[in-house]
C-alpha cells in the first residue's frame, strides 16, 4: 500500500445525500469535497461487492454490452503509478483493447501487472447500471445542459496521478478501498503540473510522486499539502466535490470499483474554458510583460468580475457579447472566433 504525506480529513456530512438539483446547489454552496458515509451502501453493485468479489464480477458480466474495454497494464515496478516514463518520452503503461471475461479472470487471479480501466462509459459498456445504480444524479442539471456523464473505474492496486476534472463529481465507492487525496484548484503551481499534451489519461497530471516526494525538485508541494484533505473510501462511501479540484486516487485492494457521474449546470452551449486557456497560450503569453498585465486587468473586468460592472452603464440594444448569451448568440460568437483564428 502506497503512502501520502499527512493531510487533514475530507469533511463527512451526517446528511443524506442531497437528490437531483439539490445535489448541484449543495457542490455549489459548500464549495469543497465532502463524503457521505455509506450512502450507496444499498446501491446493487455495492450490494454484490459486500456479498463476494465474484458477485460483482459477475454482476458486470450480466451487464456488459460486449465491447472490449480499454485496459491500461504497467509493470509490477512502476508501483501501480500510471505516469510518465522516465525521460517524458512516452508513459510507463502499455494500452490495450480486451474482452471483460478474462480481464475479470485475470484480476481475480491477483495479477503481477498493475491493471487498470478507467474512465468507461456506463451507458456504452454496461448498460442499465446506471438506472439501477444512480445515487440521485437524475435531475441534477437542467434540460438545457450537457448531460451527465456516468463512469466506471476497475483494477487492481493502481495510482492515478493528481489531476483535475472540467466537471463536479459524485464518485460512489463500489468494490474494495479508495483513497482520495484532493487540493483547491488555486494549489495548482504549488503541484507542479505536467505537460499540457501529451498526458496519460487526457488531463494535465502533478509530476510530484505523492508516495516519495522530491522536496528538493518541488520544494513548493509542502505548500499544496497545507492545503490537501484526504480520505479512504470504503464501498458504499459517496465522496462529492466541485470541479476543477486536484484529486489523486488510489486503489487500496487487489480489486477495486468505482463509479461516478461528471456533470456542469451550465448550458450545452457554453464552450469549455480548454479551448480558451489554449488560446490565450497561443495569443497572450509571449506579451511582453505590462501587456499581459493589462490583459489580465481587462479579462478581470469583463469574464472574472461582476457582470453588473462590467456592462451596467451600457443600453441593452448594445450590449452584445456582454448581455445574456442565448445559444444563438452563441453561435455568432463562435463563429466569430473561428474565423479569426483561421489565417
Amino acid at each position: 500500500m502506497h503512502s501520502v504525506p499527512e493531510t487533514r480529513a475530507v469533511a463527512v456530512s451526517e446528511e443524506p445525500l442531497p437528490q437531483g438539483a439539490a445535489l448541484d446547489t449543495f457542490v455549489e454552496e459548500r464549495g469543497e469535497p465532502v463524503v457521505f458515509k455509506g450512502a450507496g451502501t444499498d446501491l446493487p453493485i455495492v450490494r454484490h461487492a459486500r456479498d463476494s468479489s465474484a458477485a460483482v464480477m459477475n454482476y458486470l458480466r450480466a451487464k456488459s454490452s460486449g465491447r472490449p474495454l480499454t485496459v491500461y497494464r504497467a509493470d509490477p515496478e512502476q508501483n501501480g503509478r500510471f505516469h510518465y516514463a522516465q525521460a517524458l518520452d512516452g508513459f510507463n503503461f502499455r494500452a490495450s483493447k480486451e474482452p471483460l471475461d478474462p480481464l475479470l479472470a485475470e484480476i481475480a487471479g491477483d495479477s503481477d501487472e498493475t491493471i487498470y480501466v478507467g474512465s468507461t462509459d456506463l451507458e456504452l459498456f454496461f448498460p442499465g447500471l446506471w438506472a439501477e445504480n444512480d445515487p440521485g444524479l437524475e435531475g441534477v442539471v437542467g434540460p438545457d445542459c450537457a448531460p451527465v456523464v456516468g463512469s466506471l473505474w476497475m483494477g487492481n492496486r493502481t495510482v492515478t496521478a493528481a489531476h483535475y476534472d472540467l466537471s463536479n463529481n459524485c464518485a460512489v465507492c463500489a468494490a474494495g478501498c479508495r483513497r482520495f487525496t484532493l487540493f483547491p484548484p488555486d494549489q495548482i503551481g504549488n503541484l507542479y503540473p505536467g505537460p499540457l499534451e501529451p498526458t496519460p489519461g487526457g488531463q494535465v497530471v502533478s509530476m510530484v510522486d505523492f508516495s516519495a516526494p522530491d522536496f528538493a525538485r518541488y520544494p513548493r508541494f509542502a505548500e499544496a499539502l497545507q492545503t490537501a484533505q484526504s480520505v479512504v473510501l470504503e464501498p458504499g462511501d459517496i465522496l462529492v466535490y466541485p470541479a476543477m479540484w486536484w484529486h489523486q486516487v488510489e486503489g487500496l485492494d487487489a480489486f477495486n470499483i468505482l463509479v461516478n457521474w461528471w456533470w456542469n449546470a451550465v448550458p450545452e452551449y457554453v464552450d469549455t474554458p480548454q479551448i480558451t486557456l489554449m488560446h490565450a497560450l497561443l495569443s497572450i503569453r509571449q506579451r511582453p510583460a505590462h501587456e499581459r498585465a493589462a490583459w489580465k486587468a481587462v479579462f478581470d473586468h469583463y469574464v472574472f468580475g461582476d457582470g453588473e460592472d462590467a456592462a451596467g452603464h451600457l443600453q441593452e440594444h448594445v450590449l452584445g457579447p456582454l448581455g445574456e448569451i442565448d445559444p444563438m448568440l452563441a453561435r455568432r460568437l463562435r463563429a466569430v472566433v473561428t474565423r479569426r483564428i483561421q489565417r
